[in-house]
């Protein structure tokens, strides 16, 4: 199958499991969301030196605490998480894309999104959806095991990290994934 009609595919069963996952009746609590975010920072801090400096200059994080893979039809990966500036939360987020592989031992699997510019903040927050690759890109940062993450290398607009119980997680993408606003 050439790529394009793949990816229409793909977008709308991504647009399915969103919509089967969005109901309140799924949905985790804010509390619990907030509380699992919290946690999942902790978890980034100890993964690599010099993330918390980069979390401080970031204008907005977006943190999803757990990622699951979903194992009806093709496929798939959705988690809920929030969007914090200035270390509070302003809003509620469900991802959802193609699966990708995690350390088959790995307890859970958590994604980072940080905004390194005013501007990257305000375009993802202005829109209706948004999707990695899409709307815009996320440099993931990678870093070797005992090596931590220089700040000031890090240029691009918007940057993330996957993580799991095991540590960083590399040579993956973000790329298809599909990040839309939930009320709460």
């Amino acid at each position: 199958m050439p790529i394009r009609p793949l990816r229409a595919v793909l977008s709308t069963l991504t647009a399915c499991l969103f919509i089967l996952m969005t109901t309140s009746a799924h949905a985790d609590k804010k509390e619990v969301i907030d509380s699992n975010t919290e946690n999942a920072l902790v978890k980034l801090r100890g993964h690599s030196t010099g993330t918390d400096e980069l979390l401080e200059k970031a204008f907005g994080v977006l943190v999803f605490p757990d990622v699951v893979k979903m194992g009806f039809g093709g496929g798939g990966r959705f988690g809920e998480g929030s969007l914090l500036v200035g270390g509070e939360t302003k809003a509620y987020y469900v991802t959802a894309g193609v699966p990708h592989s995690a350390q088959p031992d790995a307890e859970f699997k958590a994604e980072v999104i940080l905004f390194m510019t005013e501007q990257a903040l305000q375009e993802f927050r202005s829109s209706q959806g948004w999707e990695v690759g899409v709307d815009g890109s996320v440099s993931l940062v990678n870093t070797d095991i005992g090596e931590g993450v220089k700040p000031a290398d890090v240029t691009e607009p918007v940057v993330g990290f996957m993580f799991s119980d095991k540590g960083l997680m590399k040579n993956l993408t973000m790329e298809g994934s599909r990040i839309t606003r939930i009320a709460r």
